[in-house]
């Protein structure tokens, strides 16, 4: 057998939300089948759940999503896109090289430290936000109702200004 350089990947599949819990595994154990006969090893696999598309896809509006490191040769990549592209429940995927400086322990640490990171931001916007929303509702933000305008009388009972030019005066 040839010498072929191996590499880190990562990859997100994005999957039909309709798709059963068997047809996601039989096309995780197809990839880690075509990877482990490549000569490559998976490292992790994870499930993000059913999430909503930035942009709808066809008709879809949400998708399963899945997150995998792996190491494997370019052949295994190009097999694993393949046959990707052959599955209708896949609506897309996309492979990432990783840096071979950073074991994949290590980068799956950061990546998931990164996560909750940003999780905590999202927390906190969404709880800053409730606030607003909680202050604007109980009209404690300084803003009234505006309920002066109520008081006004209708266009048509309203003074006409004397002081405005009608349109054929202006223009002569």
């Amino acid at each position: 057998m040839e010498n072929v350089v191996k590499r880190n990947y990562e990859v997100v599949i994005l999957m039909n939300p309709d798709s059963s819990a068997e047809e996601q595994k039989n096309l995780f154990k197809k990839n880690k089948g075509i990877i482990e006969n490549f000569g490559g090893s998976i490292f992790s696999i994870d499930s993000w759940g059913k999430r909503t598309l930035a942009t709808q896809i066809g008709k879809m509006k949400k998708a399963q999503y899945f997150h995998s490191t792996f190491t494997a040769g370019t052949d295994a990549i190009a097999e694993l896109e393949r046959t990707m592209r052959i599955n209708d429940k896949v609506i897309r995927f996309v492979h990432t090289r990783l840096d071979e400086r950073v074991p994949l322990s290590k980068y799956m640490e950061n990546f998931k430290k990164a996560l909750a990171e940003t999780a905590n931001k999202e927390k906190e916007r969404e709880a800053k936000f409730q606030a607003r929303r909680a202050a604007a509702q109980s009209g404690a933000d300084g803003r009234s109702d505006r309920s002066d305008r109520s008081e006004r009388p209708e266009r048509s009972e309203r003074p006409e200004r004397s002081d405005k030019k009608s349109n054929k005066e202006q223009y002569n």
